[in-house]
């Protein structure tokens, strides 16, 4: 169904959730993934618990399914407002949000889920260019997450650079397609959401993905190798991008309700992700037979040098395709902080709860609610 077609459905169901519910507004949320995915079955899923403690149960949620808006509609669902709030990728949109999508160019280079998902939520919080462009769209950002280090999952084996050679696969972002390509591998931009259907009748050879997608998409059924590589983790998320019209219509006080609620699920939603799902997903491909193979030395000696150059890549195409001039130095104010978050996450031993209590002291106590986002 279209998403035009869609809204006086989602509407009603908005108003009949309203009439039910005590709180005093139900909010329209949309996590653009299935149950089994933990953008649904956890973030979205924590948020809707949160909200109401957070609030004093002034603000509650009504579930909107990926059949309703998925992640190529989300822009469209929040500036029309069939969704209130919504799973939003900035990679989808690199030439609309340049500043924004500046540090997902760098998703190569990460590799601790927590500490990426709290140095985004803060370098895209003191962005001001970055919030410029979202309040353009009519968009208010509270924070992102992070997944596990990505891996190649393939029909085929791939425990060389020369594997590579003419394997098609799916890629999540341009960071993915520049390695693919560098490889001499053919990547594809296919929604994760059309991932087992693409493999499945061979129109791609498998994934550049998080493991977790296994069980996520069901790839456990069609996937035979996965060969484990430093491809970096997928960062470049906004986990709850609100309708700037919705939060103008909040109180001060529950504009910063929504930003803890979202904190604490971005935290739990980082964990799911890049921690325990994916140590369930090597099990699930252990049970079916896959084939999981650690890449030797050298495959992952070629990988590194190749991830090397990327900040400069990155600065380069955000200068020459989109004019950001001070694209360098935004990068490495990206990496100072990368670091620091990493440090953080060490030391708490990436404990969810600690890291969502750090990055709202240093991050979201720090807002003023009632100009953020205005």
């Amino acid at each position: 169904m279209k998403l035009t077609k869609l809204a006086g459905l989602t509407l009603a169901a908005s108003v009949l959730a309203f009439s039910a519910a005590a709180q005093d507004r139900v909010l329209r949320i949309a996590p653009a993934a299935p149950p089994a995915h933990p953008a649904n079955g956890v973030l979205y899923t924590n948020f809707a618990q949160y909200l109401p403690e957070e609030s004093e149960g002034r603000l509650g949620t009504t579930m909107l399914g990926p059949e309703v808006v998925n992640l190529g509609q989300m822009k469209d669902a929040l500036q029309s407002q069939v969704a209130e709030v919504g799973n939003f990728l900035p990679l989808y949109f690199p030439a609309e949000l340049p500043h924004m999508s500046l540090a997902g160019e760098l998703s190569l280079t990460s590799g601790n889920s927590q500490a990426a998902a709290a140095a985004m939520t803060q370098w895209i919080v003191e962005c001001e260019p970055c919030l410029q462009e979202l309040h353009d769209f009519g968009f208010v950002y509270l924070g992102s997450g992070a997944s596990d280090v990505y891996e190649i999952l393939s029909t085929r084996p791939v425990h060389s650079v020369e594997d590579l050679q003419g394997l098609r696969l799916r890629s999540g972002g341009s960071p993915w397609a520049r390695f693919a390509e560098h490889f001499g591998a053919v990547p594809a931009q296919i929604s994760v959401n059309d991932t087992f259907e693409a493999v499945s009748q061979g129109v791609v050879d498998g994934s550049m993905a998080s493991i977790a997608d296994l069980i996520s998409f069901r790839l456990v059924d069609v996937i035979r190798h996965v060969t484990f590589l430093p491809l970096g983790l997928y960062q470049a998320t906004s986990n709850f991008m609100t309708s700037g019209q919705t939060w103008s219509e909040l109180s001060v006080e529950d504009r910063a309700a929504m930003a803890r609620a979202a904190n604490r699920a971005n935290a739990d939603f980082t964990n799911r992700w890049g921690h325990t799902m994916p140590a369930e997903a090597e099990e699930a491909a252990r049970a079916a037979g896959i084939e999981l193979y650690q890449a030797d030395d050298a495959f992952v000696a070629a990988v590194q040098e190749f991830v090397a150059t990327e900040a400069a890549t990155a600065a380069t195409i955000a200068q020459e395709r989109f004019g950001i001039a001070d694209a360098a130095e935004r990068i490495a104010r990206f990496q100072e902080l990368y670091a620091q978050w990493e440090a953080v996450a060490i030391e708490v031993d990436n404990d969810p709860v600690q890291m969502a209590q750090r990055v709202y002291d240093a991050v979201w106590a720090n807002v003023d609610y009632a100009t953020y986002g205005q």
